[in-house]
């Protein structure tokens, strides 16, 4: 016998400004059921799972909750309802303690005053349930990692009795050991009957957690069913209209591996040591290693953010000490950051002005020029919107990527550093960006990338460094295998 449905969203519409995202959508959550939500960028996830929060209203469509129509008016009549949303920006107070933020705004009383034993004991209890033992009801939210932080915003659902619990890729800003704490935490969910909508860009994840899978296509449903039926392939088909194999493009035709670029020896200081590296025009170098392994710190290094303090670095054959990032991209060299939303962009900015940010502080005789070509520069990184008078914290996920690639290529650097340039952006995006390396390659750039993710670093990189300890300490052809990669990024010897 089936179980009925603890949530169901008909025929759900929504536009904006005249342009509809989402085009009757339906969708079934079940109690005890994770859900995964997938599509691109501005397939309509975010939309749909901000109504089912109460933060929009759909223009048409009912929303059913345990068999009875519902409609939220705003996400408090939501959570009251039991629908609770975890999105990736946490709406926590860092300065108080777990248990003040799952309990914020109904703290239990005794006598009129705050009982903080008894919140306490609540929050434990919550804590019990979810199978955490990490974080304590009195430790200060401020003080825990991203994933302990993520637990504090599921327990503050749960002790709101939620039937169903939405998480906005709950494991983007994760590290790899802190993933497997949130399996856990969602099939702990699942035994207890709640249903959960995870919505994800990491395929793995959906295929790992998901019993069904449902995809949306330009605000369009695509397609919903058992997650057993579907193969990695067919669901990137449907997602994006083309195949896994296609994830990776190869070198474009006259693509050459030229001269030598950037060269560090020896450079260190009080983050990395014993550096010796070399970046050749029209090759894409690839830095794996694990969480704390030295890769940013590297490539801050290399910026002048946190500038070597021994050894000598030359670029283009020129021996110089980078001092500052200014001085950096002054030398050609530019530096896409793993976090675009906090120091890659400026979110209440145009795109424009955003494009313009790195020419401006740095080289403002080129203002007029630039702001000329913004147009067909934006339109070679496939950005999707023709106003660069937007905000840019309007955009998707990869379409901020492209800006933060747009304001460094505006300043036509000959050495491209990339730190984790595809975390947080879906499957099409991330095909894109990893077109423009390989258009940058082609061009005679010297390419330095930095991913967590080994498939990627596989797929597009000619040769991978591996990082341990603030150390480079391999040096591997793409032929390698992730165990092999993996192997040294831990420390064991290869072939043990």
């Amino acid at each position: 016998m089936t179980t009925a449905p603890v949530l169901t969203a008909r025929g759900l519409t929504k536009s904006f400004f005249g342009v509809r995202v989402l085009d009757e959508v339906s969708i079934e959550v079940r109690p005890g059921e994770v859900h995964g939500l997938v599509g691109e960028n501005g397939a309509g996830k975010s939309t749909l799972m901000k109504i089912l929060a109460g933060v929009y209203q759909p223009d048409d469509g009912e929303i059913h909750l345990a068999g009875e129509q519902v409609a939220f008016a705003h996400p408090i009549d939501a959570m009251h309802a039991g629908v609770a949303t975890v999105f990736q920006e946490f709406n926590l107070l860092p300065d108080r303690t777990v248990a003040q933020n799952v309990f914020l705004g109904r703290e239990p009383r005794r006598r009129g005053v705050v009982d903080v034993r008894e919140m306490a004991r609540r929050t434990q209890h919550v804590l019990d349930e979810l199978g955490v033992t990490s974080v304590r009801p009195r430790d200060r939210v401020g003080s825990l990692s991203v994933a302990q932080q993520q637990v504090v915003e599921i327990a503050k659902a749960l002790s709101h009795d939620a039937k169903v619990i939405s998480m906005d890729e709950p494991t983007a800003a994760l590290a790899a050991h802190e993933v497997e704490l949130l399996y856990r935490i969602v099939r702990s969910l699942a035994e207890r009957g709640v249903g959960v909508l995870y919505v994800s860009h990491r395929l793995k994840e959906v295929f790992d957690l998901c019993d069904t899978i449902t995809v949306l296509k330009d605000g369009r449903l695509v397609s919903s069913g058992p997650a057993d039926e579907l193969g990695p392939d067919e669901l990137v088909r449907r997602m994006v209209g083309r195949s896994i194999e296609s994830y990776f493009p190869g070198p474009l035709e006259g693509t050459e591996r030229g001269t030598e670029l950037l060269r560090v020896t020896g450079g260190g200081n009080a983050w990395v040591d014993g550096i010796d590296l070399s970046l050749h025009a029209g090759e894409i170098t690839a830095v794996a290693g694990l969480q704390g392994s030295g890769r940013t710190e590297l490539a801050e290094a290399i910026f002048g953010i946190r500038p070597f303090t021994r050894g000598s670095v030359e670029v283009g054959g020129r021996r110089v000490r980078v001092t500052s990032p200014r001085h950096a991209a002054r030398l050609g060299i530019a530096l896409i950051t793993e976090d675009r939303k906090a120091t890659g962009l400026s979110l209440a900015q145009s795109i424009l002005d955003n494009v313009l940010l790195v020419i401006r502080g740095v080289f403002p005789r080129r203002t007029a020029h630039v702001r000329r070509e913004a147009d067909a520069l934006m339109a070679r990184l496939e950005l999707s919107t023709d106003r660069l008078d937007r905000e840019v914290q309007l955009l998707s996920g990869g379409n901020q990527q492209k800006v933060v690639l747009g304001k460094w290529l505006a300043t036509r650097p000959r050495v491209v550093i990339l730190d984790e340039p595809t975390r947080g952006i879906d499957v099409g995006a991330k095909v894109a960006v990893y077109d423009v390396i390989r258009s940058l390659a082609r061009e005679g750039v010297a390419i330095c990338m930095i991913s967590s993710e080994l498939p990627e670093l596989l797929g597009i990189a000619d040769r991978v460094l591996v990082m341990r300890d603030g150390r480079l300490v391999a040096d591997l052809a793409p032929s390698a295998t992730e165990e092999e990669v993996l192997r040294h990024a831990a420390g064991a010897e290869v072939g043990a």
